[in-house]
C-alpha cells in the first residue's frame, strides 16, 4: 500500500505550482519521513494567515521561518507585508529547498536542523529576529527538546518577539511555564485540515 502511494505521490509531484503538486510532495514526504515532516499535507491558508497575522511587518529584523515545507505560511508572511529578503527559511528536505528557492528566491533558505536553530544560523544574522515562526511536528519530539528550541530561538529574537507554532492537539506543544514565557492560543482553525490552533510565546 505505501509502495503505491508513494509511486503515485512521485508521478504528481513532477509538475511546480498547484495546490495538487505540494500536497502530492508533502505526502510522499511524510510517507518517506513520517518524524521528520509531521503533516501529510501544508498548511491551509486559514492557518498560514492566521500564523502570519502575529508577525508585525512594521517591526525591525529579519523573520525566521522553521520547516516552511512548500511554502504556505512563507506566503502568507510575504502578502502580510514581510518583504522577501527578510525572511530566513530554515529547511531540512532538500527537495523542499530547492523549491522554496525558485518559489522565493530573494529570501535567504538554509538547508539544516532547525531544531538546533543557535548553531544552524550561527553567524547569520546581522541583527535579533522580530520573530519566529514554526511549523515543526514538535509533538515527535521530548517536552526537554521543545523547550530548547523555544530557548534557542528567543536567544536570536528580540525581546517579547513572538515564537508562533501550530499544532493539531487540542493541548499546547510547549507547557506553560510561568516566570520563564507568556503563552497564549488562538481560537481553532476549523478551515484547516485538519482543524489546528496557533500558539504564542513570548519572553518575560
Amino acid at each position: 500500500m505505501l509502495n503505491s502511494l508513494q509511486k503515485k505521490s512521485r508521478q504528481a509531484a513532477r509538475a511546480d505550482g498547484s495546490k495538487f503538486d505540494d500536497e502530492a510532495r508533502f505526502l510522499r514526504s511524510w510517507l518517506e519521513k513520517p518524524l521528520m515532516t509531521g503533516a501529510v499535507a501544508p498548511s491551509g491558508k486559514a492557518l498560514a494567515r492566521t500564523m502570519a497575522s502575529y508577525v508585525d511587518p512594521m517591526a525591525k529584523g529579519p523573520v525566521i521561518e522553521l520547516g516552511p515545507g512548500t511554502g504556505p505560511v512563507t506566503d502568507a508572511l510575504v502578502n502580510r507585508g514581510i518583504e522577501q529578503e527578510r525572511l530566513v527559511l530554515i529547511e531540512f528536505n532538500p527537495d523542499f529547498c530547492r523549491l522554496l528557492t525558485r518559489r522565493f528566491p530573494r529570501a535567504t533558505i538554509v538547508q539544516g536542523d532547525a531544531y538546533g536553530i543557535e548553531k544552524t544560523l550561527a553567524g547569520a544574522l546581522d541583527i535579533p529576529a522580530c520573530g519566529v515562526v514554526s511549523s515543526l511536528p514538535l509533538f515527535t519530539r521530548p517536552v526537554a527538546e521543545r523547550i530548547a528550541l523555544l530557548q534557542q530561538a528567543q536567544a536570536l529574537m528580540q525581546p517579547r518577539a513572538p515564537f508562533i507554532q501550530f499544532t493539531y492537539a487540542v493541548i499546547p506543544p510547549i507547557p506553560k511555564r510561568p516566570g520563564a514565557f507568556t503563552m497564549a492560543g488562538s481560537s481553532r482553525v476549523w478551515r484547516n485540515i485538519p482543524p489546528a490552533r496557533v500558539w504564542v510565546y513570548r519572553g518575560v
